[in-house]
């Protein structure tokens, strides 16, 4: 298949916020690009289920009437689960989707291979997920998770809900769950009461993000926010039990706590296979960039949460630097390096505060599972000194999320890194597969009959 055709001058994998200001801001200048997500809009996990018509959030609506305007191809439904030497990516449509008609013609295989002059990575972050006695239970998922869910048509008016874990996200699900309707029951947060103390004075000097705050109390007036408080145990009764109640613990306190739905996440973890795949240098689990966003391989730019867990804020000012610098527009590049400069303390201060306390090291037993797509206990784990050998003696990390969720896990509990990422970045059908190899075989027998 000849991807001349599927040839752009800026590649953005990902549309959330970072990837819409990356794309809109290389279109400025007139260059082809074309923005991909796995997702069938754009908006990634912040904007999900707003549009250009009806995003209650002003800074969403803003960017999607400039999405909207500036000639930029989008891919909804697809994924990167390949990258080449030569810059071209391997990409498949998730489900049998079509690529859509604005952007790649209609075609029958369902994987494609995209050539590109510079490639922006903006694939976001993923909630942190400790595990805990009873994690697994029905109704026990992501803070971020139920959000979503919630935005995509759960029901969940009446429900009695704990919303627990560390980080901003916290609040601001819970005021989202209980704008549809659910009885919040309480928000433990696990950082202790004079960290966040400081964090709350600290955004006495950020205008836009104290009334964000200030709107946030008024939504969640009468919901109690608990510090230096996390969950110890998810409880639910029968062979088929689903979530009951939680067990709260609070210093030397504990006590149990009603539920029908226990959203529960520890901050956020950067999405860095893409980047690890093509060789980026990573620096304490970040993407290290440099003030333009660049990489530490040539061509590739990196913006918004896989560089550092900053907010949305930062992430658009990201996004925008990629972009403008990926096309070669140094001076409005440097323009926002003072803004970048300043959110980036912000990002600091959100690391600082809700560093995670050594006691949720034991919160979990021998029985408590740590791999879900494996089945594999903690008991299980801890027998072994490396990621690696786990990975080999217990098939922990090898399942459909390839480590996403257990990975992160044990780099807490033991210190552990992932030792290598390797295609498929994403899972992918056989046949999928089987096209992107016969792509690359047509790809490197046209390239030597070239050089010939």
């Amino acid at each position: 298949m000849s991807s001349s055709s599927h040839t752009f001058d800026v590649l953005v994998v990902g549309a959330g916020p970072a990837g819409i200001a990356a794309a809109c801001s290389a279109a400025e200048g007139g260059a082809r690009v074309a923005l991909l997500d796995n997702n069938p809009r754009i908006g990634g996990q912040i904007w999900r289920g707003q549009s250009q018509s009806h995003a209650a959030n002003p800074d969403a609506r803003k960017w999607f009437e400039k999405f909207a305007a500036a000639h930029i191809e989008f891919l909804p439904s697809t994924e990167v689960i390949d990258h080449l030497e030569n810059g071209h990516v391997v990409v498949h449509r998730i489900d049998g989707q079509r690529v859509g008609a604005q952007s790649i013609d209609e075609l029958p295989e369902e994987v494609h291979e995209l050539a590109y002059k510079k490639l922006i990575l903006c694939t976001g972050a993923r909630e942190l997920f400790l595990p805990f006695p009873g994690w697994t239970l029905p109704n026990v998922m992501g803070a971020g998770g139920l959000q979503a869910l919630v935005k995509s048509g759960l029901l969940v008016s009446g429900k009695k809900v704990v919303v627990a874990g560390s980080g901003p996200l916290l609040l601001a699900v819970a005021a989202h769950l209980r704008e549809h309707g659910a009885d919040v029951r309480l928000v433990a947060e696990q950082a202790p009461w004079p960290r966040v103390a400081r964090f709350a004075m600290s955004l006495l000097l950020q205008k836009t993000k104290l009334a964000q705050a200030f709107e946030i109390k008024r939504q969640l007036s009468g919901v109690p926010y608990k510090t230096n408080c996390w969950p110890v145990r998810a409880n639910g009764n029968g062979e088929n039990a689903k979530l009951e109640s939680v067990t709260l613990r609070s210093g030397s306190r504990t006590w149990q706590e009603r539920c029908d739905y226990l959203a529960c996440g520890f901050h956020l973890v950067p999405n860095t296979e893409l980047a690890a795949l093509l060789r980026c240098e990573l620096r304490a689990g970040f993407v290290r960039v440099d003030d333009s966003q660049q990489t530490s391989v040539r061509d590739v730019f990196c913006a918004g949460e896989p560089t550092s867990i900053g907010g949305v804020d930062l992430a658009i000012v990201e996004g925008q630097i990629a972009g403008y610098a990926a096309v070669g527009q140094s001076a409005s590049a440097a323009k926002l390096l003072p803004q970048k400069r300043r959110l980036d303390r912000f990002a600091v201060l959100l690391r600082e505060t809700f560093a995670l306390r050594e006691e949720l090291r034991s919160a979990v037993d021998s029985e408590t599972i740590v791999c879900r797509c494996e089945d594999v206990k903690f008991g299980r784990v801890r027998q072994h000194s490396s990621w690696r050998a786990a990975k080999l003696h217990t098939r922990c990390g090898m399942g459909p999320c390839q480590g996403r969720i257990c990975g992160p896990a044990t780099q807490f509990f033991f210190g552990w890194k992932a030792d290598s990422v390797r295609p498929p970045v994403f899972a992918a059908s056989m046949q999928s597969l089987a096209v992107a190899v016969a792509v690359q075989t047509e790809e490197h027998l046209m390239s030597h009959e070239e050089s010939r």
